[in-house]
């Protein structure tokens, strides 16, 4: 199977740089949201919105001098992520874009908090990623930021992308969104007055699907992987990344071609293809 939205042209300036971490900045201050919209069928209990791909493409731009700097001298980022004890990506992407809003000359935001708590006695109510006033607009922000791994499955309608643990659902996260995460009114004293969700990561569909097409809700302007069971035939090599560059993958291949697969993420050795392997469950098979 070959999709045409695999060998579309796109915006990943982040692949020029060199380190490792500066690659994995880049793409997180660069890269659009993985949705243009907020599908139809997701009821709405408080409002928030997605960056236009624009917004992240001019924030790419006026970050490029900067980030061509780190490239060359990486210690005061490498020294800031050194704070992060956690592996998670979600924690990791999270860091990134905390580096990025504390350089204030490079963006019109000015970081009024950051990981907010919301306490009501001895009850927490929840958390607020980012509070911001945007400075060109003039209006106090909220922002959540997440970066997600969804698979397609079915008719690639929202109840059908599964996250690597099938409880982590695009659908589920996207309720929390609306009835969680976006709840707050006011926080640290300030009123808040606009509400966006920074939503970055990859989609994939699977390989053994007819070309059909993408939900209007899927953002074509961020590059779409394949998953599936099987491994590619020698001819199609891939290599399995390591965790952290599910972010941004090295700029040299990380690993030799992979001859024994196991589950994970592979990328071309010739393109920028990204392959989601998948084990198939041991229920598939008959008994013998």
């Amino acid at each position: 199977m070959h999709l045409h939205y695999l060998d579309l042209e796109f915006d990943e300036r982040w692949l020029a740089l060199s380190h490792p971490f500066v690659r994995q900045l880049a793409f997180c201050i660069g890269s659009p949201n993985i949705l243009q919209s907020l599908p139809a069928e997701l009821p709405i209990t408080h409002a928030f919105h997605l960056h236009e791909n624009s917004v992240w493409r001019e924030h790419l731009t006026r970050y490029w001098p900067r980030l061509q700097h780190l490239d060359q001298h990486p210690d005061e980022l490498i020294h800031f992520l050194q704070k992060l004890k956690s592996t998670r990506l979600g924690l990791r992407f999270e860091m990134f874009l905390w580096f990025w809003l504390l350089d204030q000359q490079y963006h019109p935001y000015e970081l009024l908090g950051h990981s907010i708590q919301k306490i009501d006695g001895a009850r927490t109510l929840g958390e607020l990623d980012f509070l911001l006033r945007n400075h060109e607009s003039g209006e106090i922000e909220h922002w959540e930021a997440a970066l997600k791994y969804y698979l397609a499955e079915r008719d690639f309608s929202l109840p059908f992308w599964y996250g690597l643990n099938r409880s982590d659902t695009l659908s589920r996260k996207l309720h929390h969104f609306t009835q969680q995460q976006f709840q707050f009114s006011d926080a640290l004293d300030y009123g808040i007055q606009r509400r966006f969700c920074v939503l970055k990561g990859q989609l994939y569909v699977p390989e053994n699907t007819a070309e059909q097409p993408l939900p209007l809700w899927v953002n074509p302007a961020r590059r779409i992987g394949i998953w599936g069971h099987h491994i590619a035939p020698a001819a199609q090599q891939f290599y399995r990344v390591q965790r952290h560059e599910w972010i941004c993958v090295h700029a040299s291949a990380s690993s030799a071609a992979a001859k024994w697969w196991t589950d994970g993420l592979y990328k071309s050795l010739q393109a920028e293809h990204y392959y989601m392997y998948r084990q198939p469950s041991l229920l598939t098979y008959p008994y013998r």
